[in-house]
């Protein structure tokens, strides 16, 4: 297993003022935690810090902390890396310590292996849902990532933490039945599917189908607008209220706007 190193110095002053004049610097604050020591603050040169950072990548290592005025080392990985998300600035680092000799717990990346039969013959998705696994290990045993072979996975199907391939020296502490990687089918072929079974608005329903209440030319449905009644059929209450030419209830048809009042009679 590959091991780094790291240049670090302690600090005595904490708080933002003092954290602010480190970043001012072009040093990052730091913190070494250990299970069997108080909480130390440091701080790391930003180049370095930066430039260990793109070795990396996202795999998980051990860093070996370098002191510029001690002599002491001590054994660590990275726990948390605080961003600026507007100046992309790092503003504070978590170490963890640990011991050679004693088992720890660390979060490991997740990497896949192998082409799956569901992407190469099925034409499906590949979908990550786990990107870290928690595990207990000794620091000679600590894998950089967790490889997951997806060769013989196929649409519909998804491996899960207790099927992955057992790892020398490694404990998996989530739970076995937590889903890691599924091959599924592409999210357009899922949308088409949706809408093809979706009902066509002004489709004219099959022979023999059921009309939809309400719906035009369905039994029951009022007629449209400007449409004469059918032959027997009763007016709907209140249509056609205050519409020229419409009789009142119990009297005669009122006179239509507009038009001239009859002659009177001669007598």
């Amino acid at each position: 297993m590959q091991q780094f190193k790291l240049t670090v110095a302690s600090r005595a002053q904490t708080g933002r003022s003092a954290s602010r004049r480190l970043r001012k610097a072009n040093r990052v604050p730091a913190i070494l935690y250990g299970k069997h020591t108080k909480p130390e603050s440091l701080s790391i040169e930003g180049p370095e810090f930066v430039k260990l950072l793109k070795t990396v990548g996202d795999r998980a290592v051990l860093i070996e902390l370098q002191r510029s005025d001690k002599a002491d080392k001590a054994l660590s990985f990275l726990q948390e890396v605080q961003r600026d998300p507007i100046t992309d600035k790092y503003l504070h680092v978590d170490l963890q310590e640990v011991k050679s000799d004693e088992k720890f717990e660390i979060r490991v990346p997740v990497h896949v292996s192998g082409e799956s039969y569901g992407v190469k013959n099925q034409s499906g998705v590949l979908e990550m849902a786990t990107h870290l696994l928690r595990i207990r290990v000794l620091p000679k045993d600590l894998p950089e990532a967790i490889m997951v072979d997806v060769t013989e996975l196929k649409v519909g199907e998804t491996i899960k933490v207790g099927q992955i391939k057992p790892v020398p020296g490694v404990e998996f502490l989530d739970l076995k039945g937590q889903p890691v990687v599924s091959c599924v089918e592409p999210v357009a072929e899922i949308v088409q599917e949706v809408v093809a079974a979706a009902p066509v608005e002004g489709a004219v329903p099959a022979e023999g189908a059921a009309a939809v209440p309400g719906a035009p030319g369905a039994p029951g449905a009022a007629p449209a607008a400007g449409a004469a009644p059918a032959a027997g059929a009763a007016p709907a209450a209140g249509a056609a209220a205050g519409k020229p030419g419409a009789a009142p209830a119990g009297g005669k048809p009122a006179a239509a706007a507009g038009a001239k009042p009859a002659a009177p009679a001669k007598k």
